[in-house]
């Protein structure tokens, strides 16, 4: 699902700022993705598991604004497995990989 068009003006800010926070949402997205490798090694610790959690409620509360609603979906979701107990690694590794398909996505 998309946003509808925004005008011309706020297009070019977000894709501004889109550009300047590119870096954090994609170390973000890191951060998700090796918690989710050391939950399939067992090795995850507790301030691993709780990085994983900030940096997904991050994303659940950015991606939106840049028009990625499907990516706040898939951020929330994962939000909400690291804030318990997270499921196999073999649900959680395709959602990060799908939110990492969708922040690579967007123009």
């Amino acid at each position: 699902m998309e946003l509808p068009p925004a005008q011309p003006g706020l297009d070019k800010a977000l894709d501004r700022l889109w550009v300047r926070f590119l870096p954090e949402i994609r170390e973000r997205a890191t951060i998700i993705e090796a918690a989710i490798q050391s939950l399939a090694s067992g090795t995850l610790s507790a301030e691993q598991k709780e990085a994983a959690f900030s940096a997904a409620h991050k994303l659940a509360g950015t991606l939106g604004t840049f028009g990625l609603l499907r990516g706040t979906e898939v951020a929330r979701e994962l939000e909400l497995q690291f804030n318990g107990t997270p499921d196999s690694p073999a649900y959680l590794a395709p959602l990060a990989s799908e939110l990492l398909s969708l922040i690579e996505s967007r123009k």
